[in-house]
């Protein structure tokens, strides 16, 4: 049964931390001016910062989880946690781009002229690297966090039970809508003319980066507590 992965987390860090967030973003939205709200939104401010700590803290989970998936006849559950890992690092090590962000070293001439913003990274290289992998988290985050938390509450015989360690809690539908709605309304008051957020992909993907976070948090608790159940 679904119940026995299910390891509910704690409100404050599914309920009350991301409604912080909102309430912090909506706060300085109103009242800063668009200069300030630039430096806040630079590569090195506080969403920034708070982005790659979620990825770095999901990183770490996903080695955690690896050390108790049993490689003989849990493969697939290494290969996801695998993947996971590398993903995570991945777009770690593009939001400071491998470092320069932190240490400002010059980008070699021969990058610059492939880069359109002359950092060392490969997201500024093309579409692929940046909006696909984008548009592949947003829809992974609305499948993890809305679609398959309502058929598991509704309709679980829909999901393959084998997938049900692997499956989000239904806690994590709240990170998933304060990381996808508000994209969605900015586009609906731009089309009026109304800014609503000076750059709301940083709030989206500090919000994704969070379920991320967690959604690893909750795998490494189902991992934990089968292990510890298969030695008793």
């Amino acid at each position: 049964m679904f119940m026995n992965y299910a390891h509910p987390l704690q409100p404050v860090l599914w309920l009350w931390i991301p409604l912080l967030f909102l309430s912090a973003q909506i706060i300085i939205e109103i009242g800063l001016p668009s200069f300030m709200l630039q430096n806040i939104h630079s590569e090195n401010g506080p969403h920034e910062t708070l982005q790659v700590m979620a990825l770095l803290a999901a990183f770490i989970m996903a080695l955690m989880a690896l050390q108790d998936v049993r490689w003989c006849t849990q493969a697939w559950l290494g290969v996801w946690l695998t993947l996971a890992a590398v993903c995570c690092v991945y777009v770690a090590g593009e939001e400071i781009s491998w470092g320069q962000h932190l240490f400002e070293w010059v980008t070699p001439e021969y990058w610059m002229a492939v880069n359109d913003q002359n950092e060392t990274n490969l997201h500024n290289l093309s579409s692929w690297f940046d909006q696909k992998p984008r548009l592949l988290l947003e829809v992974g985050v609305i499948c993890g966090g809305l679609i398959i938390p309502l058929f598991l509450k509704f309709y679980p015989r829909a999901l393959p039970q084998k997938l049900m360690v692997i499956y989000p809690p239904f806690c994590l539908i709240v990170v998933a809508l304060i990381a996808i709605i508000p994209k969605y309304i900015d586009k609906a008051a731009r089309v009026f003319d109304i800014i609503l957020f000076e750059r709301v992909s940083e709030l989206q993907e500090l919000g994704m980066y969070y379920f991320v976070m967690l959604y690893m948090l909750v795998l490494y608790q189902r991992l934990k507590a089968l292990d510890i159940d298969e030695t008793m």
